[in-house]
């Protein structure tokens, strides 16, 4: 049997200490108890397995995380695998170098070694020991400072938990919190209940955190409160119940853990506490952080001066932004930095906790002032789309819904092709604008005709149809029937008609709508062109591809003047053309023009992008069509994973590009 050492860190070790070994007597062995539950953890613990081949491993993360519970469930399973398994509390040198004795002591009782330096008599013990060792040095507080501990030669291996987040690759294994079935489970185990409901939603809330979900249990099963108590609590009183002591099983609680990383950090580094507090009041996952802080010089004049002194010093040298991002990296507070970083929800709640409700107000002011200088103005370009991606969750976090920044992120999604989330995010700045505006405001109606349009492109034509017949008799009586509005959505109404399969009434709504156009808003206005081209491309559908194609013939040319022979609305017209040249009879003129547009799609648009996609649909569809079913199958068989991956496997789209791959499978094999 082994030395009990009782657990004394913000660990989620829980139970007694049992275990057998098969080994002689007087092998040495001392770890702190087993872990009573180990859940989720199966790939952590054959990663450690795979990567100690290689020396030593050192678990970063989180305190609380987990980190020596895995270390110690590893050290249980592979007992059989060592013949000395030895664990350190490496918080303090002191206390540290009293443990090595203990260790010199026993592998060295002769006192052959260096009596006057135990580490040296401890390494030079195990350079000889014939058989395998593994020491285990928990809670380490930073790489420099352990590094004279680890062993430098030897049959063994060294498994490290740590805070400190600077460790190179090849040794560095970051713990994250439980995923959520594991984490549910957790905590219905340590509750003793079975309200699985309530379990997912404080899961949720806790990000996974073991320690934060023991802590939980254990209040649950001690007071005799329920766990949708507990949640409601969490809700309502976070900042006091996370303060509070720890379970039975722990000495340290959530706060108290964290606690000495911000005190630390607040005496090293105030720059990495005004960071973190930053950082807190945005999205947990993917905070640009650089790209953020770039936007310090337009912060308003009347923002907290506290909080600008702060956000101001960590621009003030070249390097104090990298200096606040590694003092947090050095207690796992956000993960591995680049060009964003993560901070764990908790983490966020419990810094924000720490704040006066002013102070609060301030930084999310802050914050949200920051995001909304950073959103392109121009989101119609290309370059826009990945930086008002990267912006979008954080600026749903901390932007007034009903601001222009909200408005711009919401359309370049549509731009971006983005069908899906633009739907989503249309849907809240609706809701938000009707909930704020009223439902007759302009900017109301906008949004839900913005909601009626990205809906059909997401996926669901009918319901956009419906939509807009909705929107139309209000939008008539607050901004009159000649309205630009107005018109505009009059057309939707009329596109997202043929859509949703009547092509002879979208047909009629267009003839009708062209002469107010050209009343309204003259010939070469790009909505009048807008209007022909929907003419155009509805009697097609309607049943007279010949027409439509004369009709797109004498459109383009005018497009190419006004628009540039570039410009999105040009494209679409050379793709009908091309497309009604096809129905009008001559194929292989359809596959030529679709193949002189496709490069120019990519360029344009980029190569994912959904106008791509059908423009690869056509060019494959007419290739078939031309005489060749063997180079149509192969071209949707290339397009179809772009389509799931882009659109989704259940998109209109996807579905229609996997029926014409099966159909022009089906020619090929037959021809």
């Amino acid at each position: 049997m082994g030395t009990a050492v009782t657990a004394d860190r913000g660990g989620v070790a829980v139970g007694t200490l049992v275990y057998q070994r098969r080994v002689a007597a007087g092998e040495p062995l001392r770890l702190d108890p087993r872990p009573g539950q180990v859940l989720g953890r199966d790939e952590l613990l054959a990663g450690i397995a795979g990567r100690l081949a290689g020396g030593v491993v050192a678990l970063c993360g989180l305190g609380g995380v987990g980190k020596t519970t895995a270390a110690l469930e590893y050290a249980y399973r592979h007992l059989d695998a060592y013949a000395l398994v030895w664990m350190f509390h490496a918080e303090e040198a002191t206390a540290l170098l009293a443990q090595f004795h203990d260790l010199a002591e026993l592998l060295d009782p002769a006192g052959l070694l260096d009596r006057a330096d135990p580490v040296a008599r401890v390494h030079g013990a195990l350079a000889h020991r014939p058989g395998r060792w593994l020491l285990v040095f928990d809670n380490v507080r930073d790489r420099a400072a352990v590094r004279r501990w680890l062993p430098p030669k030897g049959n063994g291996h060294t498994l490290i938990t740590t805070q400190d987040g600077h460790w190179p690759a090849s040794q560095a294994i970051h713990v994250d919190g439980l995923r959520r079935q594991a984490a549910v489970q957790f905590l219905l185990n340590q509750a003793g209940e079975y309200d699985t409901a309530s379990a997912e939603a404080i899961a949720d809330e806790l990000g996974g955190l073991p320690l934060a979900l023991a802590q939980a249990g254990g209040f649950v099963a001690s007071t005799g409160r329920s766990l949708a108590e507990y949640l409601n609590l969490l809700q309502h009183e976070r900042a006091e119940l996370l303060g509070r002591g720890a379970p039975t099983e722990h000495r340290t609680s959530v706060v108290a853990t964290w606690r000495l990383a911000f005190e630390d950090l607040a005496e090293t580094n105030p720059g990495a506490i005004a960071l973190l507090r930053l950082l807190s009041c945005l999205a947990p996952e993917d905070i640009p952080f650089r790209l953020l802080l770039d936007a310090t010089a337009q912060l308003p004049p009347d923002l907290a001066p506290a909080v600008a002194s702060d956000l101001q010093q960590l621009r003030a040298t070249t390097f104090a932004l990298d200096d606040a991002v590694a003092g947090l990296r050095r207690h796992s507070l956000i993960g591995p930095p680049g060009a964003v970083v993560s901070v764990h929800r908790l983490v966020q709640a419990v810094t924000l906790d720490q704040l006066t409700p002013d102070e609060r107000q301030a930084w999310q002011t802050a914050a949200a002032d920051l995001v909304e200088a950073a959103v392109p103005i121009d989101v119609n370009v290309r370059d826009a789309w990945p930086v008002c991606a990267q912006l979008l969750p954080h600026a749903l976090a901390v932007l007034d819904p009903i601001g222009m920044a909200m408005w711009r992120l919401a359309r370049s999604l549509g731009n971006a092709g983005d069908y899906a989330t633009a739907h989503t995010v249309w849907q809240t700045l609706a809701d938000a604008h009707e909930t704020n505006l009223g439902p007759d405001h302009p900017d109301t109606l906008t949004t839900r005709a913005n909601l009626a349009r990205w809906t059909g492109y997401a996926g669901d034509a009918a319901r956009a149809r419906d939509l807009y017949a909705e929107l139309l008799p209000v939008r008539e009586r607050v901004s009159g029937p000649d309205h630009p509005d107005m018109l505009t959505d009059r057309a939707n109404l009329a596109y997202w008609t043929g859509e949703a399969g009547d092509p002879a009434r979208a047909r009629d709504l267009f003839a009708e709508l062209l002469p107010v156009r050209e009343r309204v808003s003259g010939p070469d206005h790009q909505n009048t062109l807008n209007a022909r081209a929907n003419l155009a491309r509805w009697t097609g559908n309607a049943g007279d591809a010949a027409r439509a194609r004369d009709l797109f013939a004498e459109l383009l040319p005018v497009l190419e003047r006004v628009s540039g022979a570039d410009h999105p609305e040009t494209l679409t017209d050379r793709a009908n053309l091309a497309y009604y040249t096809g129905r009008a009879g001559d194929a292989e003129r359809a596959r030529d023009l679709f193949a002189e547009l496709l490069p120019v799609r990519e360029q344009v648009s980029g190569p994912d992008h959904p106008s791509t996609l059908i423009t690869r649909a056509n060019l494959a569809h007419w290739t078939g069509e031309a005489g060749d079913p063997a180079r149509a199958r192969e071209l949707f068989a290339e397009l179809l994973p772009v389509r799931e991956r882009v659109s989704g496997p259940e998109h209109p789209a996807t579905v229609t590009d996997r029926a014409n791959l099966a159909h022009w499978t089906r020619i090929a094999d037959q021809a």
